[in-house]
């Protein structure tokens, strides 16, 4: 017979129970994108594609793609228009040309004390209805070697310190934005973050696949930073960083759905570091953990830390992670007068089926992690980290075996 327990936590606050409502995400109503017309379709020219590929997307008529329809495209740093999108079709490949000269900054490049020294490889600034589509692949050639140099980008991450920062470029930024698509796409090796967003309205990623070594840091997938009414829904994501990570540094971060997707290598499904204006209504429903360093995390400090509430966390499955929950209000163990609030942390339908870690840090008795358990199983075997946080509901300590979704989307 298998073994059952179960950690009964009394409600020591009736205020949790009073203010936390229903599911709460993206106040869109977001269905699975449409690939829109294409106005033109290029040849790679098997140089340097930086020029056609920037030109046909100027000219482009609004509403409609310019088409990557054949062969390996080579380029630098280009934009998306607002209204325009880009098509990589099947079977073709974009790659980002490892030079550094073709990212803007002489920093590019380097190591130096600020980092962030480049442009990104693709930009989509001030724009609306924009995206990136299509069953090809763009590659970020983060393990290549840069041109005039011996090392590759990926090299520069690991000889980065905390003072020594790379100057490495993001694949895909997304800046002051509205309505923004990225569907069914590949990316990966990105010589920094995948995607990342700030200060957008409307942004939906479906279907796509994210891939980088797991042993390269600062490679994270999606950063939805300071942004609000994001879908995340059916990708594969993995990694060698965040595999999303909701932020909200110099922006509030809020109604954002993170749905049936499926995380192999990388740090889980995370919120933080920056929570500065505040990170809420989130709901992750139907994650699949395989592998990952963390199932959940929540990670902040008390140099940007802020209000993070009414999230949820719905139908969840890791297997094999370190730590399955991590929500830590002392990330780094850095100190300063922005210090983080969890109210509000709601994990339903959950299954731990491998033995992990479980890590709670709060900040006081007055500022405690707050979290309500409904249907949670964790493996026998796990143990406990926790300071100063108020657990309401019932844990069984009854879950085995393996998720059910293999990640072949």
């Amino acid at each position: 017979m298998q073994h059952r327990r179960s950690f009964d936590f009394f409600v020591i606050s009736v205020i949790l129970a009073l203010v936390h409502g229903g599911l709460t995400q993206d106040l869109r109503n977001v269905t699975e994108p449409k690939t829109p017309e294409t106005c033109i379709s290029l040849k790679a020219s098997g140089g340097d594609d930086t020029e056609a590929i920037q030109s046909a997307l100027n000219n482009c008529t609004q509403g409609k793609a310019v088409a990557l329809s054949s062969g390996i495209f080579n380029a630098g740093n280009f934009k998306i228009p607002s209204g325009v999108s880009l098509l990589v079709d099947n079977n073709v490949t974009l790659k980002a040309i490892p030079n550094p000269r073709l990212y803007g900054p002489s920093t590019c490049g380097t190591l130096n004390s600020v980092g962030g020294g480049c442009w990104p490889f693709i930009e989509i600034s001030g724009a609306k209805g924009s995206g990136i589509y299509g069953k090809g692949t763009i590659d970020g050639q983060g393990d290549q070697i840069l041109t005039g140099k011996n090392h590759t980008w990926y090299d520069l991450i690991m000889h980065s310190s905390s003072t020594k920062h790379h100057n490495n470029p993001i694949m895909l930024k997304i800046k002051s934005s509205e309505d923004i698509t990225l569907y069914q796409i590949t990316l990966k090796n990105s010589p920094s973050f995948h995607v990342f967003t700030s200060d957008t309205n409307g942004f939906t990623v479906w279907g796509v696949t994210i891939k980088a070594p797991a042993s390269i840091g600062n490679t994270d997938a999606i950063d939805p930073t300071g942004s609000q009414n994001v879908t995340i829904a059916h990708c594969n994501i993995s990694v060698g960083d965040d595999n999303i990570a909701i932020a909200a540094e110099h922006a509030p971060a809020r109604h954002i759905s993170v749905l049936n997707n499926y995380f192999g290598s990388g740090n889980g499904m995370c919120i933080g570091s920056g929570t500065h204006k505040g990170v809420s209504d989130v709901l992750v429903s139907g994650l699949t953990c395989s592998k990952t360093k963390n199932g959940i995390h929540i990670k902040t400090d008390r140099t940007d830390g802020g209000l993070v509430t009414r999230i949820t966390y719905d139908n969840i499955c890791v297997y094999e992670a370190v730590k399955p929950i991590d929500l830590d209000m002392t990330y780094f163990g850095y100190v300063g007068a922005r210090e983080a609030e969890y109210r509000n942390i709601t994990f339903n339908h959950v299954r731990m089926v491998t033995k992990g870690i479980y890590k709670f840090h709060g900040l006081s008795a007055s500022n405690p992690i707050m979290v309500t358990m409904n249907d949670v199983h964790i493996a026998e075997g796990s143990r406990w980290h926790a300071n100063y946080v108020n657990i309401t509901g019932k844990i069984l300590v009854d879950a085995s075996g393996h998720c059910g979704w293999a990640g072949n989307n």
